[in-house]
């Protein structure tokens, strides 16, 4: 095999399509009344590194005067990238935002989702984003 650095241009990367799924059945079209679906993109590693580390925080180290340790918010990291991958519909949109009341994206997408709609949403995200579920981490580690 040629080593040949033209494929890793960006111009020859082959683009990943955006990935359209019903994130819940409530959501209905008015004309068709078919479930409205979701479009989900994927996004680069630097994005996701940024949004992970939106989402640590510096803590206290109980009963360590002084001391303070890293946590990472888990919830915060899947709504960050739910909502940063999330083309349609527009979270940002104010007049969504709105009608539930809401200000922001990240608590917009999680008051619209019921709790399973939510982690089932998060799951398919992750996964457009070549990230394995675990159900195929468990299987792979068996084999």
């Amino acid at each position: 095999m040629a080593k040949n650095l033209t494929a890793f241009l960006a111009q020859n990367a082959k683009k990943i399509d955006n990935v359209t799924f019903i994130a819940s059945d409530r959501f209905v079209d008015p004309d068709t009344g078919e479930a409205m679906p979701w479009e989900i993109c994927c996004i680069t590693a630097a994005e996701n590194a940024g949004l992970r580390k939106a989402c640590m925080r510096t803590v206290p180290v109980p009963g360590r005067k002084g001391q303070f340790t890293q946590d990472f918010d888990a919830n915060a990291y899947l709504a960050k990238v739910a909502v940063r991958c999330t083309v349609f519909p527009n979270l940002n949109d104010a007049e969504l935002q709105q009608s539930y009341g809401v200000m922001g994206a990240e608590q917009l997408i999680t008051t619209m989702l019921t709790p399973a709609e939510f982690e089932d949403y998060s799951t398919k995200v992750l996964q457009v984003n070549g990230f394995q579920s675990g159900d195929e981490m468990v299987e792979e580690a068996k084999n």
